[in-house]
């Protein structure tokens, strides 16, 4: 699918306390915390929806920048497939503990990034990130890699982040973006 770029927003979400599933006293977490968590993971969980209404479920990496989450997939992958169907998305990370951390939900539309301003600098961020294993060029509206090839690359925009903070306390957060 591919789709004009999205202006990046860095506007702060709305946030709230859904005090049914927090405990006692908690209060929201802030936005800067759950950013951290989005811009820090190594590693982030993406749900797609394969055309036949299944869900598909798979980790890879990404990059957390100017307020979207960014991940990359080769155009024949079934992720890649699928977002050309529906790209609509919910993608997770976070500790995978019951009693400490934070976890964080994103759901939002995966969008094609092509701009090639934009694709150089993602491709700095994720070598920054993850490594000289990760090095990306940049050539006709993708990531292009020595011997792997051509790899989309796609930004969520988030409409909803969920925050599943645990321990003591236990809180979840609801952040609203517009």
């Amino acid at each position: 699918m591919s789709t004009p770029d999205r202006p990046l927003s860095t506007t702060p979400p709305a946030t709230e306390l859904h005090a049914g599933y927090s405990s006692e006293g908690a209060t929201a977490r802030p936005w800067p915390e759950t950013a951290a968590v989005l811009t820090d993971a190594p590693l982030y969980w993406l749900s797609t929806v394969r055309p036949d209404g299944r869900p598909h479920v798979t980790p890879l990496i990404g990059v957390w920048s100017q307020g979207a989450l960014h991940f990359c997939t080769g155009p024949a992958e079934r992720k890649a497939r699928n977002l050309s169907a529906n790209p609509e998305v919910v993608l997770t990370t976070g500790t995978n503990a019951l009693d400490s951390g934070l976890d964080i939900v994103v759901e939002g539309r995966a969008d094609r990034v092509t701009d090639h301003a934009r694709l150089t600098a993602l491709a700095r961020e994720w070598e920054a990130k993850y490594g000289a294993d990760w090095h990306f060029d940049v050539a006709d509206g993708s990531f292009v890699q020595a011997g792997a090839g051509h790899a989309h690359v796609f930004a969520v925009h988030p409409r909803t982040v969920f925050g599943f903070g645990k321990g003591d306390p236990y809180s979840q957060t609801r952040y609203s973006f517009t």
